[in-house]
């Protein structure tokens, strides 16, 4: 019997091994101009997958429209792992640190998800930081839907089996005409920004914040009490005005207060929640466990924002959401990303117990063969698939091929400083 499978084994890989040796040539130039082979092969008995039988044989980038990056890990059991590992703006800069760790993982056996997560990260000697840990995220999202897929079974149930059966999303509106469009498709929780005329200055005046809250207070209006509105400072609030907008908004009860601040003084971050009973949201700025850590210590948050694109994937996203169900804070994955990123999420969300709401711009129309749908509860249904459950549309994909998207370079009007975005 074990001569059988060996033989088996090595007849389904010779295609594969020399498909992917044609297009290693290509090298990294290719990887933005061509769509690579289909995400789904036949799906090999997981009986017949002994210890040494599986490798990894090449990893394959693509940049994908609107400004995204998918991932494909091929193997030599016909199995291809998917991933984002998105860092906005920094397309190619992502693509180079991929094919910098591929001599790592080529060889190697891909089931062994946290062996690879720690040498990845540890072995780079200056860890952390958007470039490594974006690139290692989508790494780790494909390794596990490589796993899945091996074993037929959803990421989740590698995690302990779901918690939840449906996972709630929401959509975006800036005025009172898209809150009642949004709440006629389904949508029970919605994110806005802070409305403006000009960019927030450090102190700003009372018409400044006045627009603000009555903006909010107009999606109020439109969305009755039921609907859940979050608010996102984006990080382009000052902690001076923040404190003021904050007191303003709290009689409209947002679902929570986003990026009130930048993120990086962790003590300032602490100083506006204790002077609000509103809950404060962040994290999509913040990289691995151990940035996590503090704001979880210090109290700075409630809401827990992980980009699984930026943070360290499914790995790290599941150890962060560890730490703060031990702080009674709530999990909100930060996703303004494609699909691959969006099905991550829900493995999340399906396999903790405190998770909150899951971010979102595409459903998959025109990336995904079956795109995500969603209910009319506000909820999209966990995936039932093996491994992350989706299967790109190639067909669809053709024209969404490249992009040289990079990032807005905002400036004050009234004196031509920057500000951010």
């Amino acid at each position: 019997m074990p001569s059988q499978v060996k033989k088996k084994t090595k007849k389904s890989s010779a295609p594969l091994s020399r498909r992917a040796a044609i297009q290693s040539v290509l090298g990294l130039a290719g990887t933005g101009l061509m769509l690579p082979l289909s995400s789904y092969a036949q799906q090999p008995d997981p009986q017949n997958l002994r210890k040494n039988e599986v490798r990894i044989t090449k990893l394959e980038t693509f940049l994908v429209k609107p400004r995204w990056i998918f991932l494909k890990i091929h193997t030599d059991a016909g199995v291809v792992g998917l991933g984002e590992p998105l860092l906005e703006g920094r397309a190619l800069t992502i693509q180079t640190a991929i094919k910098e760790i591929e001599p790592y993982l080529i060889g190697k056996d891909p089931r062994r998800v946290v062996h690879h997560w720690q040498a990845i990260y540890r072995h780079a000697f200056y860890r952390g930081g958007p470039i490594l840990t974006s690139a290692l995220s989508g790494i780790d999202q494909a390794l596990w839907d490589i796993k899945g897929k091996l074993l037929g079974v959803p990421v989740y149930e590698l995690f302990g089996g779901p918690t939840r059966d449906r996972v709630r999303i929401y959509g975006r509106a800036s005025n009172a005409q898209d809150m009642k469009a949004r709440k006629a498709e389904g949508y029970m929780v919605i994110k806005t920004g802070v409305a403006k005329k000009q960019p927030a200055r450090i102190v700003e005046n009372p018409a400044f914040i006045q627009h603000a809250a009555d903006n909010f207070a107009s999606l109020r209006e439109a969305s009755g009490p039921e609907m859940d509105i979050g608010i996102d400072f984006h990080g382009a609030i000052s902690p001076q005005t923040a404190k003021l907008l904050i007191k303003e908004l709290e009689q409209y009860q947002p679902m929570f207060i986003e990026e009130p601040c930048q993120a990086q003084n962790v003590d300032v971050l602490v100083d506006i929640a204790r002077s609000t009973h509103l809950p404060i949201a962040t994290g999509e700025r913040i990289f691995t466990k151990w940035g996590f850590r503090e704001l979880l210590e210090k109290g700075a948050a409630s809401i827990l924002q992980p980009d699984l694109c930026h943070a360290g994937g499914l790995t790290e996203g599941r150890l962060i959401a560890g730490m703060a169900e031990a702080y009674y804070a709530a999990i909100a994955p930060h996703n303004p990303m494609g699909p691959i990123s969006l099905a991550c999420g829900l493995h999340l969300a399906a396999s903790i117990p405190n998770f909150l709401v899951q971010e979102q711009v595409s459903l998959g129309e025109g990336y995904l063969k079956n795109p995500f749908k969603l209910q009319a509860d506000g909820t999209l249904l966990i995936p039932e698939g093996p491994g992350l459950g989706i299967e790109l549309d190639e067909d669809a994909l053709q024209d969404k091929i490249g992009h040289d998207w990079t990032n807005p370079e905002t400036y004050d009007p009234r004196d031509g400083s920057v500000v951010d975005w």
